[in-house]
């Protein structure tokens, strides 16, 4: 796993970026990157947010709130997961695996 870093450039809202990055992390930054410009795009369309900085703090307010409620909702099916196995368990006869 080489941890060499390489220079990318990124254009997020009409303005290029140059980012250090490992070079087996390029395509994750890339991706990330177009996320971003295409939600910052979004929030720009809709003529109620004005300059980049409120744009680009808007759209990280919204990609974090994605973020929370997946991470949320992971949390939660795990735990209906694992009230279903201990149901199974019970049902089976078998001890519990907590």
């Amino acid at each position: 796993m080489s941890q060499s870093s390489t220079t990318v450039e990124v254009r997020i809202l009409d303005k290029e970026y140059l980012v250090a990055c490992p070079q087996e992390e390029q395509e994750a930054l890339l991706k990330a990157a177009r996320h971003l410009d295409t939600k910052m795009r979004e929030i720009r369309s809709t003529g109620k947010v004005f300059g980049t900085e409120r744009i680009a703090v808007m759209a990280a307010l919204n990609i974090t709130h994605e973020l929370l409620e997946r991470d949320t909702m992971s949390d939660a099916t795990s735990s209906l997961l694992k009230a279903m196995d201990n149901r199974l368990d019970k049902a089976l006869g078998e001890p519990s695996g907590n």
